[in-house]
This record gives C-alpha cells, structure tokens and sequence, in this order.
C-alpha cells in the first residue's frame, strides 16, 4: 500500500499548516511506516493511506515520489 505522511521536518516543531511537509511511503501498515520513519527526526501529523482515485490524483502532481527508507 502508498501512506501520504504529512510532518515536520523536526520533531521539536509544532504543527503549523504551513510548514507541514508531505512524503509519500509504500509499506503493509501505518505502523510500517512508522516504523521506517522513527529514526528520522520528524513530528508526523498524519499517516493516510491512498485509495485508488486518491493515488492517481496524487501522481499528477509534479513532487510526486515515493521514498525510500
């Protein structure tokens, strides 16, 4: 499965809209993806899973790229 994580790109951040950063990671579970994340230093906010209308939208985009951990 695709997640759409939203964070911060330090954990010490508090969340503000406009600073929230957006990655893109295929894993089993959001307890996969958090698990790859953990040593990364971010504040994640929000771990959603794409559904197959929401993928495609999202592969319109120019920044999208699924990362690799």
């Amino acid at each position: 499965m695709l997640f759409k994580v939203l964070y911060q790109e330090h954990a010490s951040e508090v969340p503000v809209r406009e600073r929230t950063d957006s990655m893109y990671v295929e894993a089993e579970t959001e307890r996969n993806v958090r698990e790859k994340l953990k040593n990364e230093g971010f504040n994640i906010e929000y771990i959603q899973v794409l559904d197959e209308d929401h993928l495609a939208y999202e592969k319109q985009s120019e920044d999208f790229k699924v990362e690799n951990f």
